[in-house]
């Protein structure tokens, strides 16, 4: 891992037969990516650290440092936060790299990006195996709208570029989608929500007279938010991060839910 993030020079170790640029000297100038950062071990993130405070990097087996101007993007699925508390990352090298903070939420938060991206897979996975293009039925769509996706996008692209195999006529159809073994079938779903619709609609018109809405959904918020602090052994700044919110927006919260924890 070092030899690929810093270099190498022939001969510092078995197999290195000849000098090799790492990717922070190879990314001198413009921007270095640098995808599930919460992985590296941590000997790696010592080395990482120094080179991100000292804006430069000493190949294995160099005595002498090589100055890099290099913007740096990471990447990760973890929750940042919960790895430093584990110890499973420095706490140093999070307040590195976490200068500005861009949440990607995952696909089963935004649904609404599901159409775009099954077209766009659907075109990619067409052109890289010099096929037809395939399109979703509307079953077949609505199936996939109702997935959790546990894998997100990958997963995403796993299940169309199998399908895509499996149709006919270049048109994938609910039967076509195959899900991770041990999640529930999306399509049970659907069936087990359309027959539990008549007492869903039966539970809202027997309500209790003295039924407040605003006060039921208030509860929901308390509990959401006691169990995200309990969590976060009550770091505000975590539960926060854990609920989707702002720091300020669950003081607000807090202060008028009457938590007492302002």
């Amino acid at each position: 891992m070092e030899s690929e993030l810093f270099g190498h020079l022939k001969g510092s170790f078995t197999g290195a037969e000849q000098d090799k640029q790492g990717l922070f000297q190879a990314a001198s100038g413009g921007t270095l990516f640098l995808d599930e950062i919460a992985d590296l071990p941590l000997h790696t993130q010592v080395k990482l650290l120094r080179v991100i405070q000292e804006k430069a990097v000493r190949p294995v087996g160099s005595q002498k440092e090589t100055h890099v101007d290099v913007r740096l993007l990471s990447a990760t699925h973890k929750n940042l936060v919960r790895e430093v508390e584990h110890g499973r990352l420095r706490q140093d090298l999070y307040f590195r790299i976490n200068v500005i903070e861009l949440a990607v939420p995952p696909l089963r938060e935004r649904p609404k990006d599901l159409p775009e991206l099954a077209i766009a897979l659907l075109q990619k996975i067409a052109k890289e195996n010099a096929v037809p293009e395939c399109t979703l039925s509307p079953s077949a769509l609505e199936v996939l709208s109702n997935y959790s996706f546990p894998g997100n996008v990958r997963e995403l692209e796993n299940i169309l570029q199998r399908a895509a195999t499996l149709c006919e006529d270049n048109l994938i159809a609910a039967d076509n989608l195959e899900f991770m073994p041990g999640v529930t079938d999306p399509t049970e779903q659907l069936e087990s929500a359309a027959a539990a619709e008549p007492d869903i609609q039966s539970e809202v018109h027997d309500l209790d007279a003295d039924f407040s809405l605003e006060k039921h959904l208030e509860g929901i918020e308390i509990e959401a938010i006691e169990r995200a602090l309990e969590e976060t052994r009550w770091n505000k700044t975590a539960a926060a991060k854990k609920l989707g919110m702002s720091f300020r927006s669950l003081c607000y919260r807090l202060k008028k839910l009457g938590l007492g924890l302002e």
